[in-house]
């Protein structure tokens, strides 16, 4: 749940860019070549994340000129300026970082001793780009809870000095993609907030913070970006006998394992999307949203997920500087904000979304700001109480009246779809904690569990033309439309089962004959399960059934094909079956949209709607009962 705020103001802010703005034309003189490769490199991740210019604390020559702690100090500093807050006025100081200049003290402590600050209370919060947030939340609650009126927060990066090409010196230069990549991605800033219990008005306005979010998934995915590990991930730098072989070894280098970026934005919206159902905030109501992406290739994959689950925030409404002051890590929503709140013109009433996704090992925060009028009642924020009503008062499922009017189809669709991913959000997360799925994240699965999994998974694949076809036959009007499509999507499936079998036996299955294998108790409670549902008259539910299994193609197995293929000795036609479905369910999905936009047209009780997220939700545990036996805890 979000920690809510009710008596929390952004009184001030501040930011700190060092240096001047440097063109991608003079990146050379700081962030030097490596190979011959490495302007080609260069050329094509600069094309993808759009930056024009950015700042570095480094000279030419690759000195420092400002230290990490520096900056944080000097943003603070224009903070307390804006503000006209003394230095002793302030009870806590909070700060984020993903690498201060000293791996001990706390980041915070070596800030307030560059502030030469007088006693107060500190608190470090490390991590990578949401760890600005950590700090924030952790001041924010103090305010909140009345052990400060006043508290600082900032955040600052400086890993210029990670890029420089006498960094790769041990390795004779030599780096792969995943060590190049962040070197034109990354630059250095700081930024910084005042909070505070008792405001000063900012231009008759003030900033109320309604809540803070955080959410990591670090249980569920493997480490994307890191620096201290092997490009394995198996060995720490602490391990080798000294700096100096950690180094050679690669283990110093940063790194972020590019393939599994995506999957962070598809957890940030599904996220996004449960806030938004449960009333956290309503998007259409939303005025400014700042988000945090690295790259502006990402921008429009945000934007297109947000539609998909019939939650968007109009593009005019986007706000971000990543362009020309490039993604300073933690520090990027401070100095997002700050500069927002300096150059845009702002009315009471409004309010602000802050997304920061932080890919280190998955990582989502939000934060929600509303715009006030100087002179409102300051304890006039929401009640626990009073939100709680407001949750309760939206509109379940079934008591939203499919349209009859093509106009109103889009917001039944999306209301039925924001369930669906509510859903799909918690399936996937408990399915990433099975017992197979994390011995693979773990990196201990070997050839045996791989053919011991296509055993348990071959006759349950084997049976799903079966019970669709059942179902298309029982269709029966007003939807005989549909009977066609899942007809379609059966055929489809009808031979899959012979392409998983013959990847069983490339990878060393021993059992002879097809027809010995058995399903697990998982598979024959789902088998029978979908049989019965789809000898019934008009079995709608059934598409509820196809979004887990299709979007299990989908989504899932795209991200543990890349960990199967990188644990194992196989021959790549033993991967066919999952190569197949992590490319080829995207298409079965889309068949599947059309399938619900007929159900809805014709639904005018709600019971299609209702039946479908109850399929959903029951085949999503029958499901997870299958993944649960393949390998046992």
């Amino acid at each position: 749940m979000p920690t809510r705020f009710e008596r929390t103001f952004i009184e001030g802010s501040g930011r700190f860019l060092p240096g001047a703005p440097v063109d991608n034309a003079a990146m050379d003189a700081y962030i030097a070549p490596l190979t011959k490769l490495s302007d080609r490199i260069k050329r094509r991740i600069l094309a993808e994340n759009g930056i024009l210019t950015r700042h570095y604390a480094v000279d030419a020559e690759g000195r420092t000129v400002h230290s990490c702690a520096d900056m944080a100090a000097t943003a603070i500093r224009q903070c307390l300026a804006s503000t006209e807050t003394a230095l002793d006025g302030i009870g806590l100081l909070a700060c984020g970082t993903s690498g201060g200049d000293a791996l001990m003290p706390g980041f915070a402590c070596m800030v307030q001793g560059e502030l030469a600050a007088p006693p107060m209370q500190t608190l470090s919060a490390h991590g990578i780009c949401a760890s600005g947030v950590g700090a924030w939340e952790g001041a924010a609650s103090a305010v909140e809870l009345g052990s400060h009126q006043r508290a600082l927060v900032a955040a600052a990066e400086m890993p210029s000095r990670l890029f420089k090409r006498s960094r790769y010196a041990a390795r004779d230069y030599n780096a792969d993609f995943d060590a190049h990549f962040l070197r034109w991605m990354l630059s250095d800033g700081a930024g910084a907030l005042q909070l505070s219990s008792a405001p000063k008005p900012r231009d008759g306005l003030r900033l109320r913070l309604r809540f803070i979010h955080q959410r990591s998934f670090s249980g569920d995915y493997p480490v994307c970006m890191q620096l201290g590990m092997t490009p394995d991930r198996t060995r720490s730098h602490l391990d080798y006998d000294s700096w100096q072989a950690a180094e050679a070894d690669g283990a110093l280098f940063l790194r972020q394992d590019i393939r599994l970026l995506p999957h962070l934005f598809d957890v940030g919206v599904h996220e996004y999307a449960k806030l938004a159902h449960a009333g956290w905030f309503d998007p259409a109501k939303i005025d400014h949203f700042l988000c945090h992406y690295s790259s502006e290739r990402f921008a429009p994959v945000v934007d297109e997920l947000m539609c998909k689950a019939g939650l968007e925030i109009p593009r005019e409404r986007w706000y971000s500087n990543l362009t020309s002051r490039g993604n300073t890590g933690a520090a990027s929503i401070f100095i997002m904000l700050d500069e927002f709140l300096r150059t845009r013109t702002l009315h009471a009433g409004e309010r602000i979304l802050c997304f920061i996704p932080e890919s280190g090992r998955f990582t989502v925060a939000f934060v929600l700001i509303e715009v006030e009028a100087a002179d409102a009642p300051l304890l006039a924020g929401t009640s626990v109480a009073v939100a709680a009503q407001a949750v309760a008062a939206m509109p379940d499922a079934d008591l939203i009246a499919p349209p009859h009017d093509p106009a109103d189809a889009p917001a039944a669709l999306r209301h039925l779809l924001g369930e669906l991913a509510t859903i799909w959000h918690d399936y996937r997360s408990r399915a990433w904690r099975t017992p197979v799925i994390r011995k693979l994240r773990e990196r201990r699965f070997a050839t045996a569990d791989y053919v011991q999994w296509m055993q348990h998974w071959i006759p349950q694949v084997r049976e799903g033309s079966k019970w669709m076809r059942e179902g298309a036959a029982a269709v029966q009007a007003p939807y005989t439309e549909l009977s066609a499509l899942i007809e379609t999507h059966a055929g489809d499936e009808q031979d899959d089962y012979m392409i998983l079998y013959e990847d069983y036996r490339k990878a060393g299955g021993a059992v002879a004959d097809i027809d010995a294998l058995r399903r697990n108790p998982g598979g024959e409670a789902l088998n029978s399960y979908l049989h019965a549902l789809a000898a019934t008259p008009n079995p709608l539910g059934l598409l509820g059934a196809i979004y887990i299994i299709e979007g299990t193609g989908q989504r899932i197995i795209p991200a543990l094909l890349p960990l199967m293929k990188a644990s194992l000795s196989l021959p790549a036609d033993a991967f066919r079956f999952l190569e197949y479905h992590g490319s080829n369910d995207e298409h079965h999905l889309a068949r599947w949209l059309r399938a619900i936009e007929i159900v809805l047209e014709h639904d005018a009780d709600g019971e299609g709607a209702r039946a479908i997220i109850a399929t959903a939700r029951r085949t999503a545990e029958l499901y997870l009962m299958q993944f649960d036996h393949v390998m046992p805890a």
